[in-house]
């Protein structure tokens, strides 16, 4: 989105034919989704609701996980939780975007951001991107036991403590338990997990959206790198 925003912002040379490349519709070119999937807001209940758009299609950046945002270019902690449609595998991709015919497989149940976004003129969607921005509890509140797991797990996996924790350690590596609560955490995390794919098969087609991306991937993201059974130490 930021590149598409800095190629506006580029003068006229003063050629005609500058005029025949402005953009005032969408011609299909598949930019915006292969730069990124939509983030999901409260516009898009209904469709989430309606299972146009089922769970196990998204993924939650938790509530102070680092994470990217592409309009202020910057690596912040989420001040929310920010429900995302997840991208192909190994990729940045969406994963509705269909290559072969330059589209989307959901166009006609497309999220609010898709639909505001216009990349010849990105004024609204600018100025609408970190508002509105839908909850986990406000998707799934009304099933008390998993909400409540999903509220245990949050504050026992918070990512407040894990940047406390990998901030202790990358000022001393031989902090033993320091180590040792950082490991309980990840163990934690990776235990429940794995126990739900083995309980329920339905539930665990969801355990991104419902408990964000396994914290043995995202610590990386806190200058720690796995070394053996859980233990962790600096990027180097």
């Amino acid at each position: 989105m930021r590149t598409m925003i800095k190629q506006r912002k580029k003068k006229s040379t003063g050629n005609p034919t500058d005029l025949h490349i402005r953009k005032s519709s969408c011609n299909r070119c598949g930019i915006c989704c292969k730069k990124g999937s939509p983030t999901i807001h409260f516009e898009d209940r209904e469709l989430i609701e309606k299972g146009n758009i089922p769970l196990k299609y998204l993924f939650t950046i938790r509530q102070h996980e680092l994470s990217f945002d592409n309009i202020k270019e910057i690596i912040e902690p989420a001040k929310t939780d920010i429900i995302k449609i997840k991208n192909k595998k190994d990729s940045h991709e969406c994963i509705f975007f269909d290559p072969d015919h330059s589209g989307c497989q959901i166009y006609q149940d497309r999220p609010v951001e898709c639909r505001k976004l216009r990349c010849w003129d990105t004024k609204e969607i600018l100025s609408f991107y970190d508002t509105t921005r839908i909850s986990r509890k406000e998707l799934i509140f009304s099933i008390d036991e998993l909400w409540d797991l999903i509220q245990y797990h949050q504050d026992r996996c918070s990512y407040q403590k894990i940047a406390e924790l990998a901030d202790q350690i990358k000022q001393n590596e031989n902090n033993h338990l320091v180590l040792k609560k950082l490991n309980n955490i990840i163990q934690y995390d990776s235990s429940l997990r794995q126990l739900i794919i083995e309980k329920n098969s339905m539930i665990s087609e969801m355990l991104e959206f419902l408990f964000g991306r396994p914290l043995i991937l995202t610590i990386s993201l806190y200058g720690l790198k796995q070394k053996q059974s859980f233990l962790y130490d600096r990027c180097k």
